[in-house]
């Protein structure tokens, strides 16, 4: 039968978005539906713009690949696009002696996941590049950085509509039912409500990603992970930045924790923390500016918290609840689910904006391997 387009993708921010792009650039007519008024509005346009090294993803595992990969395909993207960066680089920060066998284990984690670069620093040595930080020990990875990810997000839509694709925004995905013959026919909601026919589909929705697979036909219910919403808080700090570098202490369960940035207009940034929440709630309270003060002061001891104002919050799509261990991405293909031609994506939080090139490759293969 002929469809309408090879390829459809549900979710215009930049996982979904490089699907399309992976696609588009193997010659599949490509469409991107996004439900909100703009690209990447959801879990994309809410994090620290930080593009990751690959240091703390345990070996084999698809963030450990797709976050190395990824930032190396990144850097040649924002490069040949004139996408804005800087390769600031990163110090994970051991803030006493007894967290230095922590960030021990993160270099070897790292130096596994074939990360470049990597240098052990005393806490001497951390100063001298970074005069205000309180450090007992730290890593160096000059690979890390903070990019313009609207801007990165834009190039990719650019690419994907002149190789004759199509991003639609204000589009909602409503559902799919697999055809008799092979292939989809997906329901589009809206104003320029539609039905369009495709030989393949790319679900990732992020944050919806659990009922967007349920609205697929076929698609089995004890197969779509449970989806929980972690929600992180951020604070900007007025006044000068106090650092140049990307400023991490070791992680904590379930997620890298507070940390500190300097954007690309100057401004120095701190979080996001991490809290359960039930629903999409982008609030910022202010009270907890103390809280944050508290915590940064472990590797900046003079941290003023007046200087400390409520930012933007942003919900990460995890597949741990509470007190749980990050699991890996999941990327369901037939093999889990049983519908040939559908690939559907699942708990892409960080590094999953880095890792989005590779990801999008990966997709791709899977669909044309």
């Amino acid at each position: 039968m002929t469809f309408d387009f090879d390829a459809v993708v549900v979710g215009a921010g930049a996982v979904g978005l490089a699907c399309g792009y992976a696609l588009s650039q193997r010659g599949r007519t490509v469409l991107v539906l996004e439900k909100e008024a703009h690209i990447g509005q959801g879990v994309s346009s809410r994090n620290s713009e930080v593009i990751h090294g690959g240091l703390y993803y345990p070996t084999g595992s698809l963030k450990a690949q797709a976050c190395v990969e990824g930032r190396r395909r990144l850097y040649a993207f924002l490069d040949s696009h004139k996408v804005d960066y800087w390769k600031c680089g990163k110090l994970v920060v051991a803030t006493e002696a007894a967290e230095v066998p922590r960030i021990e284990a993160i270099f070897e984690q790292a130096t596994i996941n074939g990360v470049e670069g990597l240098e052990h620093l005393t806490g001497e040595q951390a100063r001298a590049l970074e005069p205000a930080l309180n450090a007992h020990a730290a890593i160096l990875s000059p690979e890390s950085g903070v990019f313009d990810s609207h801007g990165y997000m834009s190039a990719l839509e650019g690419e994907i509509t002149a190789a004759g694709g199509a991003v639609v925004i204000s589009a909602p995905f409503e559902g799919a039912e697999p055809l008799p013959d092979g292939g989809f026919s997906v329901r589009v909601g809206g104003e320029g409500a539609m039905t369009v026919t495709t030989r393949q589909l790319v679900t990732a929705p992020g944050l919806s990603a659990q009922s967007v697979a349920g609205a697929i036909e076929g698609y089995p219910a004890d197969r779509i992970p449970e989806g929980h919403y972690g929600k992180g808080i951020y604070f900007r700090l007025t006044g000068p930045a106090p650092f140049n570098r990307l400023i991490y202490p070791p992680p904590i369960k379930g997620a890298l924790g507070t940390h500190y940035r300097k954007d690309l207009g100057g401004q120095g940034v701190f979080g996001p923390d991490l809290a359960f929440v039930e629903a999409e709630d982008y609030s910022v309270d202010p009270d907890k500016r103390d809280t944050f003060a508290h915590y940064i002061r472990r590797f900046w001891p003079d941290v003023d918290a007046e200087r400390l104002v409520p930012d933007y919050a942003g919900i990460r799509p995890k597949l741990h609840g509470p007190g749980e261990e990050q699991p890996d991405f999941q990327i369901h293909g037939a093999e889990v689910h049983g519908l040939e031609g559908l690939v559907a994506l699942f708990g892409i939080e960080s590094p999953g904006l880095t890792s989005s090139l590779a990801l999008g490759e990966i997709v791709a293969d899977r669909l044309n391997g």
